[in-house]
């Protein structure tokens, strides 16, 4: 991104350039010049491309999405604070250095970005809440029912209209199942809603009965069931001993979704619902082989702990369930090339930027993989999701 630094007479300038935004500001479309270039070159425009994770900060649209909490109460408690719809007065709150120290500008300037037409600025600053993916560790159930619900109708009433290609999963608030049998019920058939997605940091296991019926009625609808990744940093205990945040989102946006997915595995829910699609989202796939041989071999000396599995967990995990490729760990192209491999990856593995996060990735990362072949290419891009979505193009 160009920079105008070199106009800057003196410090005040540059204090005064930063905080108001004058210098030429931050614009999403300018920092996204690079991969605008790349799409020409790599003629995108001839190939179905989904995301099937891009982020919307929801904080920065918070007095317009509280007022749809139904509780008096909480509505009142959302909007009160030092500044008035300040969303730290609800949300879960612990330490984290996303933004490296102030060296990746995009969190602090998004604000400043200048959004043109007459779409909502949240159509144009992209799609699925971020804060809300720790939302499952809030101690008080009812705020996760309460924001959740306010959240999803804001996104489908006032935001949603405005873009047609624009889908959402909408969020389950799963430490309250009945809860999510509303939501499943109210939001089912809504323009833009293609499916479900519970956040993965919470201690509720997946496999608990009261979760039966919510898988059947999502596999009756045949909707996506998607599990997002998180970091838990805060709650869980096993990262208490780490000084940084790199040891943290290492393994912590891998952790919840092994743990959900063991649990689905060994109790058999890929066998109670055979129909119903779940997908692993933001964990990456290096863990994938990792947890495949491991529980294969747990599996083969002790079957009868998972007497419901007619066939290897592993089998499971390369036919049965779906995968993002955010973020996708190519440091060696040997071992991705085994990873996909393993997870059936033309038929299993759907796109995701993940964008605007820090370490968002673009479709390059798979369109640039020698070892793929040219359909393995599209469904990864957007052919699977097609399917898994059930999208109209």
């Amino acid at each position: 991104m160009a920079t105008t630094i070199d106009r800057v007479t003196d410090l005040s300038d540059i204090a005064r350039t930063v905080v108001t935004g004058e210098r030429a500001g931050y614009n999403t479309s300018e920092h996204l010049a690079h991969a605008a270039r790349q799409a020409r070159e790599r003629n995108y425009q001839d190939l179905l491309i989904v995301d099937a994770d891009a982020h919307h900060y929801e904080t920065e649209s918070w007095g317009d999405i509280v007022k749809y909490i139904e509780d008096p109460v909480l509505r009142h408690r959302a909007q009160s604070g030092p500044r008035s719809g300040q969303s730290s007065t609800l949300m879960v709150q612990h330490p984290g250095n996303q933004s490296n120290s102030g060296r990746v500008i995009r969190y602090p300037r998004r604000r400043l970005d200048r959004v043109e037409g007459g779409a909502p600025r949240d159509v144009e600053m992209v799609r699925i809440p971020t804060p809300m993916l720790e939302l499952g560790m809030h101690q008080e159930t009812n705020v996760e029912v309460e924001l959740s619900w306010a959240y999803s109708r804001w996104l489908t009433e006032e935001i949603l209209p405005h873009e047609p290609r624009m889908k959402t999963m909408i969020y389950l608030p799963f430490n309250t199942p009945s809860a999510c049998m509303r939501v499943i019920d109210e939001f089912t058939g809504k323009p833009g809603v293609v499916g479900f997605m519970v956040t993965s940091p919470r201690f509720r296991p997946v496999h608990d009965n009261v979760y039966m019926p919510i898988y059947r009625a999502i596999e009756e609808r045949n909707m996506p069931l998607g599990f997002h990744a998180g970091l838990g940093m805060g709650m869980e205990r096993a990262w208490e001993g780490m000084n940084r945040f790199i040891s943290v989102h290492a393994l912590g946006f891998t952790w919840f979704n092994i743990v959900h997915m063991t649990n689905m595995l060994i109790n058999g829910i890929p066998e109670r619902f055979p129909k119903l699609k779940i997908i692993w989202i933001e964990s990456g796939l290096a863990w994938i082989p990792f947890l495949m041989q491991r529980l294969d071999n747990e599996y083969m000396m002790r079957t009868s702990e998972a007497p419901l599995l007619k066939m290897k967990p592993s089998e499971y995990m390369a036919n049965r369930f779906y995968y993002t490729t955010q973020p996708i760990e190519n440091t060696n192209l040997e071992a991705l090339q085994f990873n996909l491999k393993m997870i059936n990856a033309e038929k299993t593995l759907l796109f995701a930027s993940d964008f605007p996060h820090w370490d968002f990735n673009l479709p390059s990362t798979i369109y640039d993989l020698p070892f793929l072949n040219e359909q393995a290419k599209r469904n990864i891009l957007g052919e699977t999701a097609r399917q898994v979505y059930n999208l109209e193009v």
